[in-house]
């Protein structure tokens, strides 16, 4: 038996709708909420509303679950650590995403609410969000992994936590985002809780993306708001991301879901109200205006002033 096949850690995951692409590996594949409501007929996510994503084409997954950052407001179980992990080759996760996509989705081919048409449509992906758990920069391969995705002729979305900024630089998916979860390397070392200090290397990842603006490329900021925790110094969120150059910033709540709710109360989620206060009080201070909100997800995009 292969030594991931009875990983403690892999079983859980499993349990929690996780497809893993090889027994020996911790690339992932799962799809979310809203991939499932599109698919029924129900509401979209708001990459939809923002970009234009269609939810039921689109595939979440992860070439790792490995992270150099243990955030409090993290869904994923810091428990739950993948130790055992083989690298895969980007075309052998490439290659297997439509089975494991229709595998993981196979429940809703026989549900009254999914028409044929939206079935097939879901077999047929045309949006990667590398964004499941983990930290994809860790993966050795991932250049090469979005350009083969990229040549699809799907849209890659790849959100990093912007630790590894030489590697950053040689990805180039449809939109890239970086997460920016304080406003300053004090707070951001209590809530992201990482290996060692990476605020200097973040900074840089942030500063890139304004090169790449500039370039044509697609690149976004997320914020992530836990009250009471990195909700205060707008002006200090401000300055980075105008300094950036970023095309859009999403500014959120952190939501009280999967393994966060043995670190973070109910209390420490923001309500939309609170996340509209605080996107109005970072507006003066910047050259974005509001592209638009989701109050289900609790979301505000901003994109920058041309």
């Amino acid at each position: 038996m292969h030594s991931g096949q009875c990983d403690p850690s892999k079983l859980a995951l499993r349990g929690m709708g996780y497809q893993f692409f090889h027994p020996e590996s911790s690339a992932a594949l799962k799809p979310c909420l809203w991939c499932k409501r599109s698919l029924s007929g129900g509401d979209q996510c708001y990459k939809n509303q923002f970009y234009g994503i269609t939810s039921h084409r689109c595939v979440q997954l992860t070439p790792t679950l490995r992270c150099n950052h243990t955030c409090l407001f993290c869904w994923r179980s810091f428990e739950h650590e993948y130790t055992g992990e083989k690298d895969l080759p980007p075309q052998e996760i490439v290659t297997r995403i439509p089975f494991l996509q229709k595998k993981a989705l196979a429940g809703y081919k026989v549900s009254p609410r999914v028409t044929p048409e939206k079935w097939e449509e879901a077999l047929h992906p045309d949006q990667y969000a590398i964004s499941l758990a983990g930290e994809p920069t860790l993966y050795p391969h991932l250049p090469e992994l979005i350009d083969l995705l990229n040549q699809t002729g799907g849209t890659t979305f790849l959100v990093s936590n912007g630790t590894n900024p030489d590697v950053l630089r040689h990805c180039h998916p449809y939109q890239k985002y970086i997460s920016l979860t304080a406003p300053d390397r004090e707070i951001y070392l209590r809530i992201a809780r990482p290996r060692e200090d990476y605020w200097d290397k973040i900074m840089e990842s942030i500063s890139d993306l304004g090169h790449e603006t500039e370039q044509g490329h697609r690149t976004a900021i997320r914020i992530t708001l836990v009250r009471g925790i990195n909700d205060q110094d707008p002006e200090g969120y401000a300055r980075i991301i105008q300094e950036s150059g970023a095309q859009f910033v999403e500014v959120k709540a952190y939501m009280h879901v999967g393994y966060s709710q043995r670190r973070l109360t109910i209390r420490h989620m923001p309500l939309h109200d609170e996340i509209e206060a605080f996107t109005r009080r970072m507006i003066p201070h910047l050259s974005y205006k509001i592209r638009g909100e989701n109050t289900l997800s609790r979301v505000i995009c901003l994109e920058r002033d041309s």
